[in-house]
């Protein structure tokens, strides 16, 4: 058995001239099998002529023809194209061998383990592989309960037709505006339809008084836990049906999307991405976030929305609380900053967006305006097209 070659991107250098492994590398001793397993985990050693690269399998590479062995469309990518890699396979100029994606059957020539995540194909854990429960819920609506502390809370969720009960599913949860229902968000925003569509598990939370609590706003109460409601909701719909919980999402509109981006800040860990509409975060002495790892975010916004003003700036709540919004550039600039993007965002598209996509972990960073428009779900196909590249790590 020969040592497995840890790549020149993973050393660094100590200032007494030993030779460490940069953060995310691993050494794996000896090297078994064959290069069947590219760009699998390092856990279990890599295949001959692979090295573990920032945790996972690959090939240090200059050309593009030195990756075809591995895999139908591999690249040669340089590091500098991967900034969630960048800590780690820290020389400069190098390159290791990587399959982009745009969704999972782009990662179909690694075989069935793989995942489309943050533009890159990666293999699933264990825990992806698990037997789902058996699904209890109907095709179509479900009305259900949760109990959060002595509370009982609402929701509808939504399972698809193309439910089987054996391929674990993404699920959406789509938190409704102010005074608001789950009914009323249900027939509204799209995600009824789009969930048929793609395949998606869709749950509409039921805010209490019709508000959900971010902090000073909206509700009367401050002491209502949403967050632990989201918390449990997620839950009791994995106990009932097969959801993959490293896909699991938030969207609102109004206070509704203050709750997606509420849900970033505090739940990072359920949560893979946002696409909040006509709302923005709060200043941060009002609403601190720190979320517990980078999270995508695609926000949509109305640049004549009179309810949510697109600068941002002071404003009273529906609660009566003074807030300070920061607008929606300054949401997007925070998020930027909170996600350690890197660069400038790219210009404006044909639908008004703009991103970050040079971001830790992969995620991205992303701000849909529409010139003249007010209040805005915002478009659920471009949301999903952007949540549905990423998943937990």
């Amino acid at each position: 058995m020969r040592r497995s070659g840890i790549a020149a991107a993973c050393l660094l250098a100590s200032v007494t001239g030993a030779v460490l492994l940069a953060p995310g590398c691993r050494d794996i001793g000896p090297q078994t099998g064959s290069e069947t397993n590219f760009l699998t985990s390092c856990d279990a050693g890599c295949g001959d002529g692979l090295s573990c690269i920032c945790g996972v399998c690959t090939r240090v590479c200059s050309a593009a023809d030195e990756c075809a062995a591995l895999a139908t469309g591999a690249a040669c990518v340089a590091v500098a194209e991967r900034p969630a890699e960048a800590a780690c396979a820290a020389a400069d100029g190098a390159a290791f061998c990587d399959l982009s994606c745009g969704d999972d059957a782009g990662c179909a020539p690694l075989g069935a383990s793989f995942r489309c995540q943050g533009g890159f194909c990666r293999e699933r854990d264990d825990g992806d592989a698990a037997a789902c429960p058996a699904t209890t819920l109907a095709i179509g609506d479900n009305d259900r309960t949760v109990t959060v502390g002595d509370t009982t809370r609402s929701y509808v969720v939504r399972l698809p037709a193309s439910t089987t009960g054996s391929s674990p599913m993404p699920l959406v949860l789509d938190f409704h505006t102010f005074g608001g229902t789950s009914a009323a968000e249900a027939e509204a925003s799209g995600y009824r339809e789009l969930a048929e569509r793609e395949g998606l598990i869709v749950a509409w939370p039921q805010g209490v008084d019709g508000a959900w609590n971010i902090g000073p706003c909206c509700t009367a109460s401050r002491d209502v836990d949403d967050v632990g409601f989201a918390r449990a909701l997620v839950a009791q719909v994995q106990a009932e049906a097969c959801v993959d919980g490293k896909r699991v999402y938030a969207v609102g509109v109004a206070n509704g999307g203050g709750m997606a981006y509420h849900l970033a800040c505090n739940a990072a860990d359920v949560f893979a991405g946002v696409a909040p509409g006509a709302f923005d975060l709060l200043a941060a002495s009002e609403q601190p976030c720190q979320p517990s790892r980078p999270v995508t975010t695609i926000s949509f916004r109305g640049t004549a929305d009179v309810l949510v003003p697109y600068e941002g700036g002071p404003q009273q709540a529906p609660n009566g609380a003074d807030i300070t919004l920061l607008g929606a550039v300054g949401t997007f600039e925070r998020w930027a900053e909170l996600n350690r993007c890197t660069g400038a965002p790219s210009p404006a598209d044909g639908d008004g967006c703009s991103t970050y996509s040079r971001c830790a972990g992969g995620v991205e960073v992303t701000l849909c305006t529409e010139q003249g428009g007010g209040m805005a779900w915002g478009s659920p196909e471009i949301g999903w097209a952007t949540l549905k590249r990423h998943s937990l790590p």
